[in-house]
């Protein structure tokens, strides 16, 4: 059986172009999916957990930047962004939008599977950091459990979205808006909730929380000794 280096969601409207990544990709040992249109990818997203997506910018209906501004936080994945256009004005306002690189067109495809291996080389490295231990508690954000004393707590994707922010900015306090806009959420009580819930995870003794505490009238820290 073929073992593959990742697996890539190639994003364009462009029939050519898209089979042309496609096929380099594939001689390259990557596994592929494609679609047409952002409309088309925000479905396979849905199912399939890819290492990186390569996305065109102008495309009909939603474009590369409307659907990396819109997805990016929650779906975790790097991206790469494509586009006609070569300007300073449109490379910055795909990083700002949270692509991960920007190549314009036309390119060579073997400048393409560089930065994808490059992305995808500091991306494991980063995932080193999603394994982390403090105190009694030791958090897997690749195997979404907590593990707290001999208890083995699973973690699903909403919470991990959450913990893998406060675990970057350890000491940083998160607005409940914040938050819900990571986790497509704007009701304030639910994401209370959500929280209560992780911190029951988290937390030996949830009702005088340690780790995953609340700051009044300004929202969510984790402290990380």
């Amino acid at each position: 059986m073929k073992n593959f280096n990742a697996h890539i969601l190639v994003v364009d409207d462009d029939d050519g172009i898209r089979d042309l990544v496609k096929q380099y990709l594939d001689q390259n040992n990557f596994l592929v999916s494609t679609a047409k249109s952002a409309e088309d990818a925000l479905e396979k997203v849905k199912i399939i957990k890819f290492d990186l997506i390569v996305l065109d910018i102008m495309m009909p209906g939603k474009s590369g930047l409307e659907f990396t501004n819109e997805n990016k936080a929650k779906l975790n994945t790097p991206i790469i962004l494509l586009t006609a256009k070569g300007e300073a004005s449109e490379r910055v306002e795909g990083l700002e939008v949270g692509a991960d690189d920007y190549l314009p067109k036309p390119f060579e495809p073997k400048e393409l599977v560089l930065r994808i291996n490059n992305i995808l080389s500091k991306t494991k490295k980063d995932n080193h950091k999603r394994v982390i231990e403090f105190g009694s508690i030791k958090i897997d954000l690749n195997k979404l459990f907590i593990y707290r004393g001999s208890q083995n707590l699973k973690i699903n994707s909403t919470e991990k979205i959450i913990l893998e922010k406060m675990i970057n900015s350890p000491g940083k306090i998160f607005k409940r808006e914040e938050i819900g806009k990571l986790i497509d959420l704007d009701k304030e009580r639910s994401i209370d909730v959500i929280i209560t819930r992780l911190r029951k995870k988290v937390e030996e003794n949830p009702k005088s929380p340690k780790y995953l505490q609340t700051i009044r009238g300004e929202g969510y820290v984790l402290w990380i000794e």
